[in-house]
């Protein structure tokens, strides 16, 4: 799934994208029923759902990939 480009993982961090929120919960379905086959699991109040969310010092949403604001702020000061 990842090199589908469906996943991407940094340490404990799954992150699931897609363009269009067609398709989206069945690749959460997948990614959560290949952790259980590995005896890995989520704690759900660790999770967000189809939200924007800063991840690396990026911004990841269904606007694509931005810089975080302050980040920028910094730079253009």
């Amino acid at each position: 799934m990842i090199n589908e480009g469906k996943v991407a993982v940094f340490v404990d961090n799954v992150l699931v994208g897609t363009e269009m929120e067609e398709g989206y919960d069945e690749i959460v379905e997948e990614v959560l029923r290949r952790l259980e086959e590995n005896n890995l699991y989520v704690k759900p109040e660790k999770c967000a759902w189809k939200v924007k969310i800063g991840f690396l010092s990026v911004v990841i949403g269904s606007s694509g990939i931005e810089m975080e604001k302050e980040k920028v702020d910094r730079v253009l000061s």
